[in-house]
């Protein structure tokens, strides 16, 4: 998405952040088909096995687990960072992912990226309707449109969730 690249040294700073504390890292990415159904609502995008998947190298952690979009046993033991693929907006598509968040046990989840009115939307609400503390990192997320993303910000507090910048959030661990 356009302008995504201005939060990528923000997303790699969280991410070394939470590695260098011995955090795991869920980062969700989008693995379609050539002719995926999301396609007729969205333009082609994230196809398995094209650079447009791709996720920025500096974001990525050296150890790193996958997580398939199809039922599987999860093996996430040695992982600093968790790669949960995703053919929908919303990551509580993924089979495993209620099996995942068990297995992690986090007191607390932090989210961060793109696109916020949607993606990111999903999975701090979510993650909120699961009753779990969430934090959004407001220098760390990139929306489509600013109406739809205040809306969804709005929403996201109004529910119980805390926004914070990258340095209040390290500043404050």
């Amino acid at each position: 998405m356009p302008g995504a690249e201005r939060i990528v040294p923000a997303i790699t700073q969280l991410n070394q952040y939470a590695a260098a504390h011995g955090i795991i890292v869920v980062s969700d990415m989008c693995a379609h088909s050539e002719n995926d159904p999301e396609f007729r609502d969205w333009p082609p995008h994230c196809i398995v096995g094209t650079t447009g998947q791709l996720k920025p190298q500096s974001t990525l952690l050296p150890r790193r687990a996958v997580v398939p979009n199809v039922p599987a046993e999860v093996t996430i033991e040695g992982a600093q960072q968790i790669i949960l693929e995703k053919q929908e907006l919303n990551l509580f598509t993924n089979p495993n992912l209620p099996r995942l968040l068990k297995m992690l046990a986090a007191d607390e989840y932090v989210v961060y990226g793109v696109v916020t009115e949607y993606c990111v939307s999903h999975a701090a609400l979510g993650l909120l309707d699961l009753g779990r503390p969430v934090t959004l990192v407001t220098d760390a997320i990139r929306s489509l449109r600013d109406d739809d993303a205040a809306r969804t910000l709005h929403s996201f507090t109004a529910r119980g969730g805390k926004m914070s910048s990258l340095n209040q959030l390290v500043k404050a661990r």
